[in-house]
């Protein structure tokens, strides 16, 4: 079946539209977007700049996609923006294409939910089943692994890590990595417990969680330092592979700027950029 574009829509030649995509009143489409098959826009949306959006999404009216990111640096170069299949994208969510100095890529996975007035800024990756609530915001450059839920009007500072099926406290101010499988929030946010709901939501094991539980009991409530926790559960045989990712994540976080790993990636970040959308090979 043809795309179903209303009267009132602007789609500019170019455009590649799927098989039953639906445009909807007063939507405009840019010129170099593509939107996969039985994608569904609602009034008022707008995909601008080279941006790919897969199958089966649902975004509802007056979002704006691929808009250009909100960095003074940004010289109109035809940075990206990646969705994959099955998001749903509510009113008013925002999400920037890249810019060269971040890799030139912005990206979301597919199966998440980004509800009203989220934002997604340049530059930053997504991943799969991802939960952004009500006003959500992410600064660029930002790291959210598979699962995680961030909360209402939670804040992230750029470069920010957020593990995988973390679970972010309502209103927090997230300035440092959030590891994967813990519960963060507060003023000021520290991790305060396992994410074990969630987990048990997500299909994770009995064991796995229990395996958690220790590990958070050795870090955070043994009153030893970090690197002797850390390398005693790298060290153990028993350590389960989702020790190990919490054990990975903490060290990486360890080794970079102000508590954010990603500080330390910059230059590699500009490198790839470079190549990717202006054709320069940096040494």
């Amino acid at each position: 079946m043809a795309s179903n574009i209303h009267p009132s829509a602007v789609v500019e030649p170019g455009a590649e539209l799927g098989l039953d995509v639906e445009v909807g009143p007063y939507c405009f489409v840019g010129a170099r977007a593509k939107i996969g098959d039985r994608t569904k826009l609602g009034p008022h949306v707008v995909v601008d700049g080279v941006t790919t959006i897969g199958t089966d999404n649902l975004i509802v009216g007056q979002a704006n996609l691929g808009g250009p990111p909100q960095d003074l640096s940004y010289k109109n170069q035809p940075t990206e923006l990646r969705i994959g299949d099955r998001n749903t994208i509510r009113e008013f969510v925002t999400i920037n294409r890249g810019t060269v100095k971040g890799g030139g890529l912005t990206r979301v996975g597919s199966d998440c939910l980004l509800m009203a007035c989220s934002h997604v800024a340049h530059d930053c990756e997504v991943n799969d089943r991802v939960i952004l609530a009500n006003c959500a915001l992410l600064a660029g450059h930002v790291y959210v692994g598979k699962g995680a839920n961030i909360s209402g009007a939670c804040a992230a500072h750029h470069f920010v890590t957020i593990g995988d099926f973390a679970y972010i406290g309502g209103m927090t101010r997230i300035n440092q990595d959030v590891p994967p499988f813990m519960v963060y929030e507060g003023h000021q946010a520290r991790v305060r417990n396992v994410n074990q709901v969630g987990l048990e939501r997500a299909g994770f094991s009995k064991e796995d969680v229990e395996a958690l539980k220790h590990a958070f009991r050795v870090i955070y409530r043994s009153g030893e330092p970090r690197s002797r926790t850390l390398g005693e559960l790298r060290a153990d045989a028993t350590s389960r592979p989702v020790v190990l990712q919490l054990v990975d994540a903490l060290e990486n976080t360890e080794a970079g700027r102000k508590g954010r790993h990603r500080e330390s990636l910059r230059e590699q970040f500009a490198k790839l950029g470079a190549e990717r959308i202006l054709g320069e090979v940096r040494v």
